[in-house]
């Protein structure tokens, strides 16, 4: 199943790697992995799975904002969440190394080692939509045809290697390559959900609640427009039995209260609305679980730890103002912003500053660069600008307060900065360089992030700018995210512990020029471009770590946004009626292998009808 901002890049590694180069030929296994050997290949459930879970009981789960539709492959419209219950992919990944796939809608592939310029997928026989119709590879075809060409900009680069899709017979589909040079196209195509052919041919593009034909595990049940929906588990699911969904997908329903803030959101849990949490508040965490639930019982608290980098969660600068082009702008903003203030204050002391884009993980940069990552750097150093140069070559640290709320130390080199760059000041105001006024506006949705910004916002106030907070709807806020149509706005970089190819999405100067991609900050840097394409093409585990840790020190030395906070730990609330087995997976909370307690359950709801 595929996440949002979380689409993995993956490198072909044999499982059979005892066939000599010299003679290779086109294999067929039912398993890859990325530079790893795939321990669950023979095994008959997950490690984290709990074969025999009891199915039944609803998992409610809040969501934020509203929808209008029920695709969220289109480029118009907010979808509802949850939709990747509605479709199976090609092959699915495991929730405990770092990124393998097993077989799901396809039983099993055949490549060649020698050349990966094309792969076949054996779709499963068995394979069969909601209505009963066969998976073939026409709905394989017809899924990505439509998604390369009407789908969102980021997907559609991302899958820009691809040459051609061809339909060898009704259970052999063929991806052929622009090149062998992107290994990690082979497993990319094997990620996303696949729709019946009919259904996209009649409404791939309608703004509609009526969700494209999928063959998943669930099908969509009630939705209350703009307010909640939910998915019913399909008993008569074809995939039931595959050995990555046993003990998987153990919920009768599983649904999605929507609510306009987190506030709101949060007496939804206390009075049963929902009953699993992802508590991302932390002074509701430290202080905000003392109700009479809690009290009797009836709500767990439990911290869940990844070794999956945190994501990195930055108030973005958008390069395509001429505001922000100079680094030394870029650098003062960061200055501004009080970690320490916030942390003490605001969250009770419970969050890290995030010090990489790949916090919390082997992916992250630390120290000095390694004799490996200077011999990466070297020939990238004339093109980086001097700050950058200099910032990637030292040990990195973020500037760090009192926490006394003051800040004055920072602010004052904030503003020494400022003056470096051209602006001026006049009448206790700050202007640019070409005479105008230096004015920032922060765009958000919701009011969750509102006491964060506006303590930064009093900062910017302090050095002269005329800084301002503007909430917008959800669908204008994600509208003109799309349209890159902001001067800052907090965005959230979610990364694996496989990145790849994915990175050019994020940071690559193509993207930048591309409305609906993910660079939302505009990088257009050629240094990181190389790194990119190398990370893209690594050959090994020890060349991802290498040329993330040489990425991770690119973009931090480019003060392209300024960092919050993160934590490497998940925190969940439930209400007493969930499950799991004891050893989660170590890369996610596992939801979908989760169970509800049908005894426990009958207390709740007991309980709550007091």
């Amino acid at each position: 199943m595929i996440k949002d901002a979380m689409l993995k890049a993956v490198l072909l590694t044999i499982t059979v790697s005892w066939i000599p180069c010299s003679i290779a030929a086109p294999i067929t296994t039912t398993a890859l992995g990325h530079n790893s050997t795939t321990d669950y290949i023979d095994v008959p459930f997950m490690p984290y799975a709990n074969p025999n879970a009891p199915k039944g009981g609803t998992l409610s789960l809040d969501a934020r904002g509203t929808f209008n539709a029920a695709n969220k492959w289109m480029t118009t419209g907010v979808a509802m969440i949850g939709t990747d219950y509605l479709y199976d992919t090609l092959m699915t990944g495991s929730l405990n190394e770092a990124f393998t796939m097993y077989p799901q809608l396809a039983s099993k592939v055949t490549y060649d080692p020698d050349d990966t310029s094309w792969i076949i997928y054996h779709i499963n026989p068995a394979a069969r939509f909601w209505d009963g119709t066969p998976v073939t590879s026409s709905d394989v075809k017809a899924t990505y045809d439509a998604i390369l060409n009407k789908g969102p900009m980021y997907i559609r680069s991302y899958l820009g290697d691809i040459k051609d899709i061809e339909t060898i017979d009704k259970q052999q589909v063929k991806f052929v390559f622009k090149s062998d040079d992107n290994k990690e196209i082979l497993l990319t195509v094997g990620q996303f959900p696949i729709f019946a052919k009919s259904s996209i041919d009649t409404g791939f593009e309608k703004i509609t609640l009526t969700p494209l034909m999928g063959s998943g595990p669930y099908k969509l049940g009630r939705v209350d427009a703009g307010r909640a929906v939910s998915y019913v588990r399909d008993p008569n699911y074809w995939g039931r039995d595959l050995m990555v969904n046993r003990g998987r997908y153990n919920f009768d329903m599983i649904k999605f209260v929507y609510y306009q803030s987190d506030e709101i959101a949060f007496e939804g849990f206390k009075s049963g609305q929902y009953r699993f949490r992802l508590e991302n508040k932390a002074s509701n965490w430290a202080t905000g679980y003392n109700f009479p639930a809690v009290k009797a019982g009836f709500i767990y608290k439990e911290t869940i730890s990844s070794e999956n980098p945190v994501p990195m969660q930055g108030l973005v600068m958008n390069m395509r103002r001429p505001l922000f082009q100079d680094i030394r702008v870029r650098q003062a903003l960061t200055a501004a912003y009080d970690f320490e203030w916030m942390n003490k204050t605001l969250f009770h002391g419970q969050y890290e500053r995030l010090q990489s884009f790949f916090h919390g993980s082997e992916l992250a940069a630390i120290g000095t660069p390694s004799a490996a990552e200077m011999q990466v750097l070297s020939p990238l150093l004339a093109k980086l600008e001097p700050v950058q140069r200099q910032a990637v070559l030292t040990e990195w640290q973020l500037p760090t307060s009192d926490g006394s709320g003051f800040n004055r130390t920072a602010l004052l080199k904030a503003r020494q900065l400022l003056l470096d760059a051209g602006f001026y000041y006049d009448d206790m105001k700050l202007y640019q360089p070409d005479g105008n006024l230096a004015q920032i506006e922060i765009l958000m949705t919701g009011e969750t992030m509102g006491r964060v910004l506006l303590p930064y916002i009093r900062n910017l106030k302090r050095l002269g700018f005329d800084a301002s907070l503007r909430q917008v709807d959800g669908p204008q806020y994600y509208e003109r995210m799309r349209r890159f149509d902001y001067d800052m706005v907090v965005d959230i970089f979610a990364q694996s512990l496989s990145p790849g190819a994915e990175q050019a999405a994020f940071w690559g100067s193509a993207a930048a020029n591309e409305p609906g991609n993910h660079n939302s900050i505009g990088i257009k840097n050629v240094a990181i471009d190389e790194v990119v394409a190398a990370l893209a093409n690594a050959e090994h585990r020890a060349e991802i770590i290498l040329y993330t840790h040489v990425l991770d020190r690119l973009l931090r030395a480019g003060y392209y946004l300024v960092p919050l906070y993160g934590k490497s730990a998940t925190n969940v609330a439930y209400w007493n009626q969930y499950r799991h087995t004891e050893k989660l997976p170590t890369n996610a909370i596992g939801i979908d292998y989760w169970w509800t307690d049908k005894q426990a359950e009958a207390g709740v709801n007991q309980y709550l009808k007091k």
